[in-house]
């Protein structure tokens, strides 16, 4: 049986009415800076389009040079909604937005599934924004690709980075981490914590990373270990949060954008 995961945030993150979705994704990327390295991997905030998507785009302008080289996005974001241990998989053939269906690499799932802390749940990707909202930034800016999508919930770095290290690869492979940075503070605190976060992200110090100060924090940590494996290095592209956006300066969600090459 082909099993889809239908959108679940669609109409609500980003807009369910394909024509509208298509013109928004063009001028955030339209508006966004393409020159650049071409990365290993992303770091991504996940908030609805108007107040991170133009966020988002400046890192994913940067792998339209890629569309035909990137064949598989390896995608994790932390579960909002559903509590438990380890890292979670899907048993779904395909992710579906209104832009279309991304079949999954079932291969490389099964492969992961072997590891202790790897469970396949497909309750934790159900109703989860934070890998959804980014598949139609990856189906406008890449050509055909197999997505691994992979939601972590209460999980080491060490076994983030494991995960990660098994789906590696090489230029074919693509890594997505999906993370909003500080929650809720008044403009100028936020901005004060997510500067402070952007520099120990650059520095790959992911042992300084704290609850408050990315809600993807164990994905990020996961890939900066990996990162310091591979001696990557980390670029931050773009650093604002919804006061700057589309919210008020009285409580604001931080976001950034951060190539790894």
């Amino acid at each position: 049986m082909n099993v889809i995961r239908d959108p679940a945030v669609a109409g609500m993150f980003y807009p369910a009415d394909t024509r509208e979705l298509k013109h928004m994704l063009q001028q955030y990327l339209q508006e966004a800076q393409a020159e650049g390295p071409r990365p290993k991997a992303i770091i991504v905030p996940h908030a609805g389009y108007i107040y991170s998507g133009p966020i988002a785009a400046s890192a994913y302008v940067r792998l339209k040079a890629m569309r035909t080289q990137i064949h598989r996005v390896v995608l994790l974001g932390p579960s909002h909604r559903v509590g438990f241990r380890g890292l979670a998989t899907s048993s779904a053939e395909q992710f579906r937005t209104p832009l279309g269906a991304i079949p999954l690499d079932r291969e490389a799932i099964e492969r992961i599934e072997s590891l202790p802390h790897v469970e396949r749940l497909d309750q934790a990707h159900l109703m989860e924004h934070s890998l959804e909202v980014h598949l139609p930034f990856l189906q406008t800016v890449l050509n055909d690709f197999t997505l691994v999508p992979i939601v972590v919930g209460d999980a080491s770095a060490e076994e983030v980075s494991a995960v990660i290290e098994a789906l590696w690869g090489g230029e074919e492979t693509l890594i997505v981490i999906s993370s909003d940075l500080s929650h809720y503070h008044d403009y100028q605190t936020a901005r004060s914590m997510d500067q402070k976060t952007s520099r120990a992200i650059e520095e790959l110090r992911y042992e300084d990373l704290h609850f408050d100060d990315a809600c993807g924090r164990i994905p990020i940590s996961g890939l900066l270990a990996s990162a310091r494996k591979h001696h990557l290095q980390v670029e931050t592209i773009d650093l604002r949060n919804s006061g700057d956006t589309a919210g008020s300066m009285d409580s604001v969600v931080g976001y950034g954008a951060y190539v790894i090459n």
